[in-house]
């Protein structure tokens, strides 16, 4: 069972993220830049400024700057560049800053719309929502005595945030009980974190899932490192997989401590910004296990930085799909009224000197993300690796070796259109407690219990389906279990260890160890060469 983030989800975090790479913040725009013709500009400005008059006088209904300035003038202005400069309101641009800190006071869970209901998607794990015993799948119905009924996501979240130490009292719909729940949840720091919690994959072999790019990342990298302990990494797999990006600083600091001192790891430069390159500065170790990367079509920017790093230095095998494509760096501006734009200042190149950003010039921003050339590269782009092989530029990283995720047949997605591991997740836990032991997997009368739930709700499949894809319907069933049992953390662990691309990823183990042997051996010919 493929581990995968929903690309329902993943792109809106694409579009978000990636307008921030770079991370660097740049000086309030106070002053229009001297080097743009004053002429152009002045008349530029007389000009809107005559039609936002005649828009404000006689539009048939009373206009706002909020809607006709910062959600349409601006952004059409910026969409007029590129696909990942961007403007951000205060509330935007206050979730920007939270996203890269890695953190906020609530009560910590995962909530989603459906028929003007907002469900629980998941508790975080240790956090107040799931100490209080909230589950995946019930209905809050109320905050604080306010219904949630129509509610938008983002405003029952505004409810459930607050202060530290404040409480927020959320009544439930929990399936199987018949009364509501009310649980007085007290509000703390909770720490998005952007590293999931490292494991042995395999006696030695150490999983390591990067799911973002965020202030954090690297301490939260080596903290991994630290309590497993590096000495005992005999391999490595490192899971960039729908990670969309993020803080460019943090990006190079990950990828750098793979790489030997004084190795390049990225460089960008920009009409008005000189070439700048990143080079490790640290020797963390004499850590040489081999390392493979595992990638996909969502995994971009700073998630692009590391996987090119780690390639044309053949430090890692990269395995997977070939990636986004986004080679544009954004410097954050912030603005007055605590708004912000982030505006690309610079493109980005590989150690080997690769632009691997996407032509967007004669697409929509629509096909720019949900594209299907996924496999184009730039002919005239051609660089090679530390060891002497051909990588190419213009469409993100290809992999080293490839690896699609088999499609889903018909009759799984049926079940996965109507949530139906989800949803009857709730129902068969009901008021019971929820708890499992460890090890535990379906048995045969829990796939009964299934089969009849799917019955009931009209599923369309036959006997024959289901038995065809017992398997497939058990390995999903146990993580849907899982996040309820456990947590969301145990049920992806599970997820990660029969997954076929993570089982081919360590396969490939020997792959890296080779690459990176032969890759020494020529640098040190290189070396011996009369005049190096």
């Amino acid at each position: 069972m493929a581990r995968s983030r929903a690309s329902w989800l993943v792109i809106p975090l694409l579009v978000a993220l990636c307008s921030f790479v770079g991370g660097v913040f740049g000086p309030e725009l106070d002053e229009v830049n001297a080097a743009t013709t004053e002429d152009d500009i002045k008349a530029g400005l007389r000009v809107f400024s005559k039609v936002y008059e005649v828009v404000e006088d006689n539009f048939a209904e009373k206009i706002s700057a909020d809607r006709t300035i910062y959600q349409g003038a601006i952004p059409g202005m910026l969409r007029t560049l590129d696909p990942h400069s961007n403007f951000y309101d205060p509330k935007m641009y206050a979730q920007m800053r939270e996203d890269q800190r890695g953190r906020y006071f609530g009560v910590g869970m995962t909530i989603s719309a459906k028929d003007g209901r907002i469900i629980v998607l998941a508790p975080f794990p240790a956090s107040p929502a799931y100490k209080a015993g909230i589950r995946p799948g019930d209905i809050i119905a109320e905050v604080n005595d306010k219904k949630t009924d129509n509610m938008t996501t983002a405003d029952v979240a505004d409810l459930l945030r607050g202060p530290r130490g404040t409480q927020a009292q959320i009544k439930l719909q929990r399936a199987g009980v018949d009364k509501p729940l009310v649980l007085n949840v007290t509000r703390d720091e909770i720490p998005r974190k952007s590293v999931k919690d490292a494991f042995w994959v395999k006696p030695g072999i150490m999983y390591l899932d990067v799911e973002s790019f965020n202030e954090n990342t690297s301490a939260e990298v080596n903290e991994n490192f630290k309590r497993l302990g590096e000495k005992n990494v005999k391999g490595l797999i490192l899971d960039l997989r729908a990670n969309p990006g993020g803080l460019l600083n943090e990006g190079v600091a990950v990828a750098g401590r793979f790489l030997q001192k004084g190795q390049l790891v990225v460089s960008h430069r920009g009409r008005a910004n000189p070439e700048r390159a990143y080079t490790e500065r640290r020797c963390t170790g004499p850590y040489d296990y081999p390392i493979v990367v595992v990638v996909n079509k969502y995994s971009a920017s700073a998630a692009e930085i590391v996987s090119g790093a780690l390639q044309d230095h053949d430090r890692a095998w990269v395995i997977g799909e070939d990636t986004f494509g986004k080679g544009l760096v954004q410097t954050v501006y912030p603005l007055s009224e605590n708004s912000g734009l982030a505006l690309t200042t610079a493109k980005y190149y590989t150690p080997s000197g690769r632009l691997i950003q996407r032509d967007y010039s004669n697409i929509s921003f629509f096909d720019y993300y949900y594209r299907k050339d996924t496999e184009l590269k730039n002919p005239k782009d051609v660089k090679m690796t530390d060891s002497g092989r051909a990588v190419y530029g213009g469409n993100g990283i290809a992999p080293d070796e490839k690896f699609v995720p088999t499609p889903y047949n018909k009759f799984q997605i049926e079940l996965l259109r109507r949530a139906a591991f989800f949803s009857f997740t709730p129902i068969y836990f009901g008021n019971k407690e929820a708890k499992l032991p460890k090890g535990w997997s379906p048995d045969a009368k829990v796939l009964d219990e299934f089969k009849a739930y799917l019955k009931k709700a009209n599923a369309v499949f036959t006997e024959e389906d289901f038995k065809a894809n017992q398997e497939w319907v058990k390995t999903t069933l146990q993580t849907e279990f899982y996040k309820t049992a456990f947590d969301i953390d145990e049920a992806a662990r599970y997820e990660v260890e029969v997954d076929p691309e993570i089982i081919k990823a360590i396969e490939a183990l020997p792959k890296a160890r080779e690459l990176g042997d032969k890759a020494k051996k020529m640098i040190v010919q290189r070396m011996a060469e009369p005049g190096k």
